[in-house]
């Protein structure tokens, strides 16, 4: 096969495929699919297996096709690969949505739901529930005119919020600090100065380059007894792609047509906001709903913020500003309770922390998870990993990218390689990467993680693992296909309990230089720091979700998004801690302006209350009791997007959540 990304029989080729092949690739794929759409179409009586599982098998291909292309231009410095992208996206954008507003397509599915026998499965229910969903929130029943407007906007709006998130990218990848004068850095961890004295040799300098990428920042913000360096990473981060910085990488415009962009969208399928379109997806049933859970979320949790903000406040030398928080929250957690991030660093290498992960999995799950030097990925850092069952089947593979770098995207993340399908006997197993963005190895070979980042680590392999468990057949409902998006992040936030288990930690820890893991009277330590900041920590995320509910909420055409104005707001009601004029944090919040959070950021806080109240389970069974596990590896990893999720949660669970034992985990307990 000449094209080396039209071959779906196997894993993709990194070692082959090049941004030239993106194209060509999406083209001839697009156009054999309207080929065979249009033979569908011609046949009589369909049926489901006629439509259904042939159009499954469609979007699984090219889904196999598009993914490594959206992958690559995300974790490499490689403009070609975001060229390749942006020139695709268009095609596939106006491709899923003529798919979505064809009307013969719609009838077929109504005529196959209404023909649907008494004993058809969950999944062939939902599967067309779904679709028939979709069809509706893209416009099907609009007049043509309508139609071609929608189609527009959906093209539109890919291309401003790609042209977002590599603004952003370029802006972060655009700044530095460097100097030669080491006092300077004084206090930061020496993992950080070391790679800063590798970037400055890089960049022919003398002395220490830090970039503006996520862990050299956190670094800063906690540990930097230098001020006005922690000032200053703090403008250079809060300014990003914004118009305090560079022009040419300014979000402003592409914010208002983002936020137009959308509401135009959702008003022609007759939602009154984006907010409400948003909705029509998720288990939150009404925008007031999600307000009203919000706020009473902060209302709980303000009363434990201003307690720790004041005993912050108690021991700064100084007015306390934004960039001072962080840093004199740590020294307070050094006090109070003799732990400091440099400590527990120590004992989690990143190879050990992840076979400590790898080991929970087999003990919750009876999965064993092998590293194989037979897959190539597209970076020297990259490893593969074969997943098997019990029985020593094979059930999936997933690749993990950890260490930041130039060009990268920051954050951490999973995403799909391939979606599992099992259609007309034809097994595929899925496939996952996992990324993140840990300090890289340094001269000793090896990467240092904090807790926090342990706590990343094990945030994401939850997805993975819902990724991977999947029992379900067919693609757009297997995994996390079909979940609605605020149950997505349950199994993830689920899994960060875990890396507050001492039994869990000291098979994820040796020290490097001894070797022993994690001793119990430093654990001691570190659990009774675990609900340390958490409150404000909760209002920091209630900031956030609040914001973008209601900047896609109130969104007026007539006066524009108003982004700084309803942050204000936000900020007057929920902050504590007072920022800046020059804060532009919806610059570069790609969460919501070019991920799939729009309207939706809310999902973390609802997500949480379900995981915190999940975990309650395995805490009053025991954390490895395998009737707990078996039951949550049923009832929520394994169903994907095929039942009723708050169904299926209360078949684990017993009962449906409260909030209570989120307050309880993140020590806040019921106070007002």
């Amino acid at each position: 096969m000449s094209n080396p990304l039209l071959d779906t029989t196997s894993l993709p080729r990194f070692g082959e495929i090049s941004p030239e092949h993106a194209l060509p690739a999406v083209t001839e794929l697009i156009a054999r699919h309207k080929r065979k759409l249009a033979d569908l179409l011609e046949l009589e009586g369909a049926s489901f297996d006629a439509i259904v599982t042939p159009l499954e098998e469609m979007n699984h291909e090219l889904g196999r096709v598009w993914s490594p292309v959206g992958h690559l231009q995300a974790v490499l410095e490689d403009p070609a690969w975001r060229d390749a992208y942006n020139e695709c996206l268009p095609l596939l954008t106006d491709h899923g949505t003529e798919m979505s507003q064809n009307k013969a397509l719609q009838q077929a599915f109504e005529r196959i739901g209404k023909s649907l026998p008494e004993g058809a499965s969950d999944a062939r229910r939902t599967l067309v529930e779904h679709a028939l969903r979709d069809f509706r929130l893209a416009g099907v029943a609009l007049p043509d005119e309508e139609k071609t407007e929608f189609r527009g906007i959906m093209q539109e709006l890919a291309a401003v919020q790609a042209q977002f998130d590599q603004n952003l990218q370029d802006a972060t990848d655009s700044w530095h600090f460097c100097t030669e004068d080491e006092g300077d850095l004084a206090g930061l961890p020496e993992q950080t100065l070391e790679r800063g004295r590798g970037e400055a040799l890089l960049h022919d300098r003398n002395g220490w380059w830090l970039s503006l990428d996520h862990p050299t920042y956190h670094a800063v913000m906690t540990h930097a007894d230098n001020r006005d360096l922690r000032k200053a990473f703090y403008k250079a981060w809060s300014t990003r792609a914004s118009d305090q910085g560079d022009p040419q990488w300014d979000n402003s415009a592409n914010i208002e047509k983002i936020l137009e962009l959308r509401h135009r969208a959702a008003a022609l399928v007759g939602f009154v906001s984006y907010a409400e379109y948003s909705l029509a997806t998720k288990m939150a049933g009404r925008t007031h709903d999600v307000i009203d859970f919000l706020n009473e979320l902060a209302s709980r949790t303000r009363g434990a913020a201003q307690k720790e903000l004041d005993a912050v406040r108690k021991i700064a030398p100084h007015a306390l500003e934004v960039w001072d928080a962080a840093f004199y929250l740590e020294k307070l957690k050094q006090q109070e309770y003799s732990i400091a991030d440099e400590e527990l660093r120590q004992y989690f290498p990143a190879a050990k922390a992840q076979s400590g992960l790898f080991e929970l999995a087999a003990k919750l799950y009876g999965v064993s998870l092998e590293k194989t030097g037979d897959v190539r990925g597209w970076h020297p850092t990259v490893d593969y990993f074969r997943v098997r069952d019990e029985r020593g089947g094979t059930i999936g593979g997933f690749y993990t990218d950890l260490y930041a770098r130039n060009g990268k995207r920051g954050g951490a993340w999973i995403d799909e390689c391939i979606v599992r399908k099992n259609l007309d006997g034809d097994e595929v197993h899925p496939v996952g990467y996992l990324v993140c963005n840990f300090s890289p190895p340094g001269r000793t070979g090896v990467s240092l993680l904090t807790h926090n980042d342990v706590v990343t680590l094990f945030h994401e392999f939850g997805h993975m693992l819902h990724h991977l468990l999947t029992r379900v057949d067919y693609p757009s409902l297997a995994g996390i296909n079909g979940v609605p998006w605020d149950a997505v992040e349950l199994p993830s936030q689920f899994m960060e309990n875990f890396a507050w288990s001492y039994d869990v930690l000291k098979r994820s820890s040796a020290h490097i230089v001894t070797g022993k893991p994690l001793p119990r009277e430093l654990f001691l330590r570190l659990e009774r720091s675990r609900h340390f900041g958490a409150a404000l920590a909760m209002l920091r995320q209630l900031e956030f979700a609040l914001f973008d509910f209601r900047v896609h909420a109130e969104f007026d055409p007539a006066r524009g998004s108003r982004v700084l104005e309803v942050l204000d707001g936000v900020r007057k009601d929920v902050s504590l801690i007072e920022h800046p004029d020059y804060n532009r944090l919806p610059h570069s919040f790609s969460h919501i302006f070019a991920g799939g959070y729009a309207a939706g950021y809310y999902s973390y806080k609802w997500a949480e209350v379900l995981a915190a109240d999940a975990f309650s389970a395995f805490e009053e069974a025991g954390i490895f009791d395998k009737q707990t596990a078996l039951r949550f590896r049923r009832e929520i990893l394994e169903i994907g997007g095929s039942r009723d999720f708050m169904d299926a949660y209360v078949a684990f669970r017993g009962r449906k959540p409260t909030l209570d034992a989120l307050l309880r985990q993140s020590g806040i307990g019921k106070a007002a």
